[in-house]
């Protein structure tokens, strides 16, 4: 069976709840650490779908990550092969760029908790069109993009208007973090690169962010599970084909 391969851009990201999902739908799946050695050869055609995960790091900076300009060809590679594909943050704007779209600081970052609004379009989308009015999620990003020619956007903030979108029938970019766990929360929040990014934002209180991990986690895993589940089918169609 066809595995479903996961790009990784630092040790310590991971899919989170979406390894449940994958293994609950039997399919295999493995992580390229990308930062310490490139998939060789990358063939879209023996896969059953491609995830992109974050990163603290900025799309263009090839000079001290030379990796993201070989990620941003294997994206590409996947996309004119119509594998099922999901960028999440960092992952959502280095779909962006290989669309041809600008990469760029937002005005503020958001590290927390969020509310996103889907956009009309996500009604009949099959990812979003469960999405209520007002969705909380969690989110650890700076950067944002321009909207790539010919995507639909999902869903949208009022600091961040493309918070979601749709690029041909199975291709996503998330802006926001709706796989992540506790203990992944805890993690980021406890490892020194992001320790020192919080450091820097007087607006930015973790210990706010974990009393409320309680209370938000439970909802948006239930808005997360349908919307991974349908991408996990999408999945299961390419991993069983010949």
């Amino acid at each position: 069976m066809k595995p479903i391969l996961v790009f990784r851009n630092v040790a310590h990201e991971s899919l989170g709840i979406l390894e449940d999902v994958f293994r609950d739908a039997d399919l295999p799946f493995e992580y390229a650490d990308l930062f310490d050695r490139l998939p060789q050869p990358f063939d879209p055609h023996a896969l059953a779908g491609l995830v992109v995960l974050g990163g603290p790091m900025n799309v263009d900076q090839t000079d001290r990550y030379p990796y993201l300009a070989d990620e941003v060809g294997f994206i590409r590679q996947a996309l004119d092969a119509e594998l099922p594909l999901l960028g999440i943050c960092l992952g959502s704007q280095l779909l962006a760029k290989t669309l041809g779209a600008r990469v760029y600081p937002g005005s503020r970052k958001e590290i927390g908790w969020y509310t996103v609004q889907p956009t009309p379009e996500a009604a009949s989308d099959p990812l979003f069109r469960h999405f209520g009015p007002d969705e909380i999620v969690f989110q650890w990003h700076g950067d944002t993009f321009d909207l790539p020619a010919g995507a639909v956007c999902l869903a949208s903030s009022n600091l961040f208007p493309h918070q979601a979108f749709r690029v041909g029938q199975r291709a996503y970019g998330l802006q926001f973090h709706v796989e992540v766990t506790p203990q992944m929360i805890e993690d980021w929040l406890s490892e020194p690169g992001g320790c020192q990014e919080i450091s820097q934002l007087d607006y930015i209180d973790p210990d706010e962010i974990r009393r409320q991990v309680g209370q938000r986690l439970p909802t948006m895993h239930q808005l997360a599970r349908p919307m991974f589940d349908t991408f996990a089918g999408w999945c299961r169609q390419r991993a069983v084909a010949s």
